[in-house]
């Protein structure tokens, strides 16, 4: 079942938005649109051609072409399927496809980068470009070159005929510093932490191509590359957590900036005529425990305008301060121009995991519809920010759990919502790490002005990095979800948000075209077409895997393609399928969809081997982890894990009674729940009590602890 919301008028509290909410109806039809807006031409060339990730500079994800219609998009088929990985389906792909000329060019996991005719799917060329697999998002054209990234941190300028390494150079060296560099590499400026890895999409604009990095959750300090196209030059990095003299410096406690994360792991965009390039940076590190970086942390949770030839800033906002939320907001930014209220305005779109964009003058970074700093919860050891910025407009995502969708929290923990705060009890907050909008690439359409985004409705259980507990945790048993939502950016209204069967917020990302349709895949391999107006279902296709890419459009010989590269991911759900699937589709395609592979489950699962009932006497010991090579639980209680429970998973013959015990020398009380379907229920056990259980009903049983609610544990009646 799909719950669409339609959320209307002016700047509302979302509770009463939402209560508008209505079952299994079609989106109303917009009363009146704008005629299109007219983009500037700067922008860059997108119609035959779709010659970059997201489309041009500005990130727009649209296709202008016209072919394929809400008419005629039923009739869509395969045109051709290519398994580009035939021998290796264990990784995700999140490579958007670009296409030049009738090309299509693509990465893999596997460091492969690939050149494949776009009517025949025959591949042209494959270049390997080293064995250490990381996400690659895409690659980067110019008149010659192929510019890509690799998994050894070195970028790669390949010639685009041949596939030929043209250059490569190495970024993101070891440290190498010493106490007269303040224990600062001279040459790079790495000082100490995690030297990270490369990251996101490569873009080129104007004889420069910018590369970006990831590894803020393991203590990277930041930064954004600009190397020369030609030659691979390094031509200016921008470091995004400051060191001393630089411009932020002192929102960063003594030496915490060092290691302080706010990486720029998402593709950039660019305004030619401004000259300015927009960057998103990430949460600082610690992510979850603010103790030690006191201040707001500058440029983590930012978006920054630099300059696009020096790297100098010429702006920036931050959308949180001291973020101990991994509310990261790292984006593909939009830049779009729109009217508001009669006057137009050059705008970039930021944001937004929590539901709620920033829409910013793309000269200054002024907000276009006002901002204020409103007063937020407060933890004096967490040394929180004492306001956070919220934007004038709506929220399309709930702003704490809810109990009738997928944020209804796992019974037991501390709940809150935006940001409230947590320290050594696992608290669930919703949105969630995993956002609300994380990384797909949204749409800007001209033809009805909005913003398309895909959102997840997926719960964290937070707690700092203290004693060995894990920052932030999805609680097993939680259901996942999401869906998608429409937002107007001229005033930064809601105009429909749509609960689907999936979270969509993790590469899913959303095209629009000319011809008025709307593309997005799912984890479950699904690859669907929508009014663009109305969001109805208007033609699916089944890929074989999950789909954590961009769809795009192209034309060879004057006829409409659209295609996708489908190999799944890992977020949210572990199990979503993988592969290597690049499909193209045309309108009378004769190739067949694939066979569905098994979907994701819906729930957080724990995935730990399963213990049969026998081998455990029949018993769950709280408090204890398990020890598989003995086969008997630990000897020490345990009060932060999420698997202190002995076994964890218990496969157990329908009709067997269960022992639950809470061993006589554990020190504190435990229990054992089952959630949410309330088959047992142990109340509190202390040291040295029993709770016995007979299990009557096949199916999967989660619980928890009521006492320590992380620790989590599940029977599988068979």
């Amino acid at each position: 079942m799909q719950r669409r919301t339609f959320i209307a008028g002016s700047s509302t509290a979302l509770g009463g938005a939402l209560a508008t909410s209505l079952l299994d109806q079609a989106p109303a039809q917009a009363a009146s649109l704008l005629a299109p807006a007219a983009q500037p031409s700067g922008f860059g060339p997108v119609g035959p051609d779709f010659p970059k990730v997201c489309g041009d500079y500005a990130n727009q994800n649209h296709s202008p072409l016209t072919q394929i219609t809400r008419g005629n998009v039923r009739r869509l088929g395969g045109a051709w399927h290519q398994t580009l990985e035939p021998d290796s389906t264990g990784r995700s792909q999140q490579s958007t496809v670009v296409a030049e000329a009738g090309v299509l060019y693509v990465q893999s996991a596997q460091q492969n980068v690939f050149a494949v005719d776009g009517r025949t799917g025959r591949i042209r060329w494959k270049t390997n470009v080293g064995t250490e697999q990381i996400n690659m998002r895409g690659v980067a054209l110019d008149g010659k070159r192929v510019f890509t990234i690799s998994g050894d941190n070195h970028v790669y300028a390949l010639d685009k005929a041949t596939g030929e390494v043209v250059w490569k150079t190495l970024l993101l060296t070891e440290d190498a510093g010493g106490d007269d560099n303040d224990g600062c590499d001279p040459e790079n400026g790495q000082c100490g932490g995690s030297v990270g890895s490369l990251a996101g999409a490569v873009v080129h604009w104007d004889g420069l191509i910018y590369v970006g990095m990831q590894g803020s959750t393991a203590g990277a300090r930041g930064r954004a590359y600009a190397l020369d196209a030609k030659t691979g030059k390094l031509r200016w990095t921008f470091w995004s957590a400051p060191g001393p003299g630089e411009f932020g410096h002192d929102t960063w406690e003594g030496d915490s900036w060092k290691t302080g994360g706010a990486v720029p792991w998402i593709h950039p965009a660019i305004d030619p005529a401004l000259g300015l390039v927009y960057w998103t940076f990430g949460n600082p590190y610690p992510r979850t425990n603010g103790e030690t970086r006191g201040g707001d942390n500058l440029f983590a949770n930012c978006i920054v305008a630099l300059d696009a030839k020096s790297g100098k800033r010429q702006w920036h906002f931050q959308s949180v301060h001291h973020d101990i939320w991994d509310y990261d907001n790292v984006m593909a930014p939009v830049l779009a121009d729109v009217k508001v209220k009669g006057r137009k305005r050059k705008v970039v779109v930021y944001g937004s995991k929590v539901g709620k964009y920033f829409i910013l003058d793309r000269r200054n970074g002024d907000p276009i519809q006002g901002l204020t700093e409103r007063s937020v919860p407060q933890d004096p050891r967490q040394k929180t920010a004492k306001t956070q910025p919220e934007p004038e407009g709506e929220s399309f995502l709930p702003q704490k759990p809810r109990f009738d969708n997928a944020t209804r929290p796992v019974p037991f923990y501390p709940v809150g919502g935006v940001f409230d705060t947590f320290w050594d009890r696992a608290t669930i907050i919703f949105p969630g790490a995993g956002g609300g909008a994380d990384w797909g690439h949204v749409s800007f359409n001209p033809h009805t002005g909005w913003i398309y985004v895909g959102y997840g409705l997926i719960n964290s259980a937070y707690s700092n990095t203290l004693e060995g507990r894990v920052n932030t945790a999805r609680p097993y048993g939680e259901y996942f979800g999401g869906g998608i939502a429409a937002v107007d950016p001229r005033d930064n209204s809601v105009v429909w948000s749509i609960e689907k069967d999936w979270s969509l917020a993790h590469g899913n990302g959303i095209l629009t075209t000319g011809g008025r349709v709307m593309f997005q895949g799912g984890p479950d391999g699904v690859l669907q077409a929508m009014d663009d107006e109305t969001a109805e279902v208007l033609w699916e296709f089944q890929c074989g895997a999950g789909v954590h890419t961009s769809p795009i459009a192209y034309e060879v010989d004057g006829e409409q393609y659209l295609a996708v590269f489908a190999g799944g991911n890992s977020l949210p759900y572990p199990d979503i399928p993988k592969g290597s699937e690049l499909w193209a589709f045309k309108i009378g395609g004769k190739v067949k969809q694939a066979a569905a592979p098994t979907p994701p489950s819906k729930r957080n699962q724990i995935r730990t081997t399963p213990v049969d009932a026998a081998t455990a006497d029949n018993t769950v010991t709280i408090g204890r982890i398990w020890d598989a090579a003995a086969k008997k639980p630990g000897g020490e209680e345990n009060l932060v894990a999420q698997n202190a429970m002995s076994p964890q998973v218990m496969t157990v013959p329908r009709g067997t009674t269960v022992t639950f015990v809470n061993p006589a020398d554990n020190k504190t009380a435990h229990g054992a729940v089952a959630f949410f379907d309330y088959e047992f229920d142990s109340g509190t056990l202390m040291p040295g009590d029993t709770f016995t259980h007979t299990f009557d009903t096949t199916g999967e049983f989660f619980y928890n602890d009521p006492v320590y609610p992380q620790n989590t544990g599940k029977i599988v009646v068979v």
